[in-house]
């Protein structure tokens, strides 16, 4: 025979599942830093493009090292971390001055890394370049 659910069982049993849906959702949220975020594979000294590579007023993306190099304008080179502040995902392209992730629709402003749009709750973080003799470095 069984027994009807009590309102103590119910609350007990979605708890725990809640508690776990909360611990695998963990990994990206409530932090305020993004080292808690994907790790870049990129290191210093790396030559990421030539600044000719950058047009002005847009970016480029460099997916595998997670960082994002703009050229706001003519020879003023940015760059940013390319994982979205929202949930983690690499941004996924750059139009009209602004860099867009295509996960949740988070805009940022390829001048400063500043949210434009979208439900990233942070800026982009910046990232050290050097520019010499036509190249961009990480720094």
């Amino acid at each position: 025979m069984t027994l009807p659910a009590t309102r103590r069982t119910v609350l007990l049993a979605t708890g725990g599942a809640a508690a776990a849906l909360a611990t695998g959702c963990g990994e990206y949220g409530g932090k305020d830093d993004s080292s808690s975020q994907q790790s870049s594979n990129a290191s210093a000294g790396q030559e990421l493009a030539k600044t000719t590579d950058i047009p002005v007023g847009g970016g480029k993306i460099f997916a595998e090292e997670k960082v994002v190099v703009t050229q706001p304008a003519k020879g003023d080179f940015k760059a940013f971390s390319a994982v979205c502040t929202h949930q983690g995902c690499t941004v996924g392209s750059i139009a009209d001055g602004i860099i867009h992730c295509p996960c949740h629709k988070s805009e940022f402003r390829i001048a400063d890394g500043s949210v434009a749009g979208g439900p990233a709750p942070r800026p982009l973080p910046a990232k050290n370049i050097t520019v010499e003799g036509g190249a961009i470095n990480l720094a």
